[in-house]
C-alpha cells in the first residue's frame, strides 16, 4: 500500500515523501481501516520537528474510512462498517496512507448523514476539546447535574476558529454552560454562529493587539472574571492574556507547554492538555465514552463537524496542507485528503 511520511527540512519546510509498504495487520483491541479520507492538525507537521526519531514519520492520526478487518477481543465493530478513529500518536500505521490502525475505544460509527471528509475533522481536535474542559479544568459533563464547578462567571475559549476551539465551544453548549468567551481572529464570523448571543456568549478579535484584546475582555467581564480557560491556540502569548482576566484562583488549560512569565499570577493554574491520555490505561474510559457520544451527536445534531477543505491529489497533497498549517493560513478549516486521489491508486 501507499502511505506518506512527513519530513521536516532545515526546521522550514514540510514535505511529504510516498513509499510502498505492507499493510498493516491489527492488534488487540485495535481496528484495521481502509482510508477514505484523513484529517490533518498542526501537530502533524510539529512532530517530525519536535521528535528527531519522528522526521520521515507518518504522522496522521484522523482517520475516516471503512474497517478492513479487526483485532482481538473487538466486538462493536466488523468489516464494511463506515467509520471515524483516532489512531494512536507516535505509533506506526498513521492516516497518512491507504489502510490505518485506531484503537476501537477511539473510534465511533459514523452516520449514514455524515460523509467521510467530515468524520475525518473530528477524532483528535474533538478529543482534545474533551480532555481539555472535563480532565484538566474539570468542568461538568453533559450528563452532570450536581456540578461541583463554579461556571457561572463563564468560560474562557481561546481560538474559537481551530478545530479543538470550536468543538469546545460546541460540547460547552452541550453542557449549558454560559457565558462563553471566545477569541478569534478572520474565523471570528464562524464562530459567532457557534454561540448564543441571548446567554452571554461574545467573541473578541485578537487582532486588535494584546492590549487592546486584553481591555475589552476585561471590560465585558465587569468584574464577573471566569475561573476556567481553554487556550486552543497556547501560542504568542495567548494563555498570557488570559491571566491578566481570569479569576485570581482560576484554572487555564493550554494544548502547547506554557512557560508563564516570573510577573505570571501564581495563584492560577496552568495545566495542559495531552490528548493522547485517550490511549492511556487512565483515558481508555474517557475516549470510549465519549466517542461513542460523538456518534450519538452527529446523529441528534447537537455535534457537528468542523469545516473542511479537501487538498489535491491525496496523499501527495498533504505536503502543501500541512505547510500551510505551518504558516498559519488555516482558519475555521481542516484540511482533509481523500486517499483514492492519490496519483497511482
Amino acid at each position: 500500500m501507499k502511505e506518506a511520511i512527513v519530513w521536516n527540512r532545515d526546521n522550514e519546510t514540510t514535505e511529504v515523501e510516498i513509499r510502498e509498504v505492507p499493510i498493516p495487520e491489527p492488534g488487540l483491541g485495535q481496528v484495521l481501516i481502509k482510508v477514505a479520507v484523513t484529517g490533518t492538525n498542526p501537530k502533524d507537521w510539529k512532530v517530525p520537528v519536535w521528535y528527531e526519531k519522528q522526521n520521515g514519520s507518518n504522522s496522521g492520526d484522523d482517520i475516516a474510512g471503512v474497517v478492513h478487518a479487526v483485532g482481538k477481543d473487538v466486538f462493536e465493530f466488523k468489516p464494511g462498517d463506515r467509520v471515524a478513529s483516532f489512531h494512536e500518536m507516535l505509533t506506526t500505521s498513521g492516516s497518512f496512507a491507504e489502510y490505518a490502525i485506531g484503537q476501537a475505544n477511539t473510534t465511533f460509527h459514523l452516520p449514514a448523514s455524515v460523509s467521510f471528509e467530515e468524520g475525518a475533522t473530528i477524532p483528535l481536535a474533538a478529543m482534545t476539546a474533551v480532555v481539555g474542559l472535563f480532565v484538566r479544568l474539570g468542568l461538568p459533563e453533559p450528563w452532570h447535574q450536581h456540578r461541583d464547578a463554579d461556571v457561572s462567571n463563564g468560560v474562557i475559549v481561546y481560538g474559537g476558529a481551530t478545530a479543538v476551539g470550536a468543538f469546545a465551544i460546541k460540547l460547552l453548549q452541550k453542557s449549558n454552560i454560559h457565558p462563553i468567551y471566545t477569541v478569534a481572529g478572520k474565523g471570528a464570523d464562524f464562530v459567532q454562529g457557534l454561540l448564543d448571543p441571548s446567554k452571554g456568549d461574545k467573541v473578541f478579535d485578537y487582532r486588535q493587539g494584546d492590549e487592546a484584546l486584553v481591555k475589552e475582555l476585561g471590560a465585558a467581564l465587569a468584574g464577573k472574571q471566569p475561573k476556567y480557560a481553554f487556550d486552543g491556540v497556547s501560542e504568542h502569548g495567548s494563555y498570557l492574556n488570559i491571566g491578566k482576566v481570569l479569576e485570581p484562583a482560576g484554572r487555564i488549560t493550554t494544548v502547547l507547554p506554557a512557560q508563564t512569565p516570573e510577573d505570571f499570577p501564581k495563584s492560577i493554574e496552568v495545566s495542559r492538555t495531552s490528548v493522547g491520555d485517550a490511549h492511556k490505561d487512565a483515558g481508555k474510559d474517557l475516549g470510549t465514552a465519549w466517542f461513542r457520544l460523538f456518534a450519538q451527536g452527529l446523529q441528534e445534531g447537537w455535534f457537528t463537524p468542523h469545516p473542511h477543505e479537501i487538498v489535491p491529489n491525496g496523499l501527495e497533497g498533504l505536503g502543501q496542507g500541512l505547510q500551510n498549517l505551518r504558516k498559519g493560513k488555516a482558519s475555521a478549516v481542516k484540511y482533509v485528503a481523500r486517499i483514492s486521489e492519490t496519483p497511482g491508486i
